[in-house]
């Protein structure tokens, strides 16, 4: 299927790395104009070198803080006037998991602080910023990334994604007769640059082989694996294109159904 992507300008925030990174890679390859944003020079420098080598096309990378609206203003001005307006935005940073992951007791409210202001308050600011560029072209995308810790308790940062769930459907209702469809994906497991090493430290402490760390992991998914980084690329694509016109203020897991509980 075509998706249509080939006159498209797409910024996408913490895109130097994992999910974000695969998002820059599909989009690049569709014919998209891309630029990404992260905090790391270098890590933004070898993402845009990776997207060039493996697509053939040139992307912006450009340091940002996304907790910071000045940083914001600059990268969503930068990357209007390089691609020569925006119609795609991707909010993708955040720390991975989150930074309280552990029980109430050791729980540090200024992490939650962190998590929130990076996930929640970030992605408002970047919406912020973006959404006059997609209101002047009449047509456009916003798909934020969060994650199925908003669908189930355990972990107290997953209550960031839960607020963006709200975001989401709360920008749908505004942004929808402006032609801007508003959807957001819940990961869950995940395949990225970090998996690898996590598993061998993984490994090490519980005195396992990887594979048992893997198995163990992937124990409760419908599909005895986590999820490429690239699957949840390729639906990012697709809610980024024309084709997706009929579905805004959604919430779309692609955790290869893990968990059992019953969405209607």
């Amino acid at each position: 299927m075509d998706l249509d992507l080939g006159e498209k300008r797409a910024v996408i925030t913490g895109g130097s790395r994992g999910i974000g990174k695969s998002i820059a890679v599909v989009l690049a390859s569709e014919g998209a104009e891309v630029a990404i944003c992260g905090r790391n020079k270098d890590s933004l420098e070898q993402a845009a070198a990776d997207i060039l080598k493996e697509t053939g096309k040139s992307i912006l990378a450009v340091v940002a803080d996304t907790t910071n609206t000045a940083s914001v203003e600059s990268f969503i001005g930068a990357a209007a006037d390089h691609l020569g307006g925006i119609d795609i935005l991707v909010n993708n940073a955040a720390a991975p998991g989150g930074l309280v992951m552990g029980p109430l007791n050791t729980a540090n409210p200024e992490e939650l602080l962190a998590d929130i202001d990076t996930k929640v308050v970030g992605y408002m600011r970047v919406a912020k910023a973006a959404a006059p560029h997609l209101k002047e072209g009449g047509w456009g995308r916003i798909i934020n990334i969060g994650g199925l810790a908003a669908r189930s308790g355990g972990a107290i940062s997953g209550m960031r994604n839960v607020a963006l769930t709200h975001f989401t459907k709360t920008l749908s209702n505004e942004l929808g007769p402006q032609g801007i469809n508003v959807n957001i994906i819940h990961p869950g497991a995940t395949r990225t640059e970090r998996t690898g090493p996590l598993n061998q430290a993984l490994a090490k402490e519980r005195n396992v082989s990887v594979k048992d760390v893997e198995n163990a992991a992937s124990a409760g998914i419908d599909i005895r694996r986590i999820i490429e980084s690239k699957e949840v690329a390729f639906l990012a694509a697709f809610l980024a294109s024309p084709k997706s016109s009929a579905i805004t203020g959604e919430a779309i897991a692609a955790g290869g159904g893990v968990g059992s509980a019953v969405f209607q």
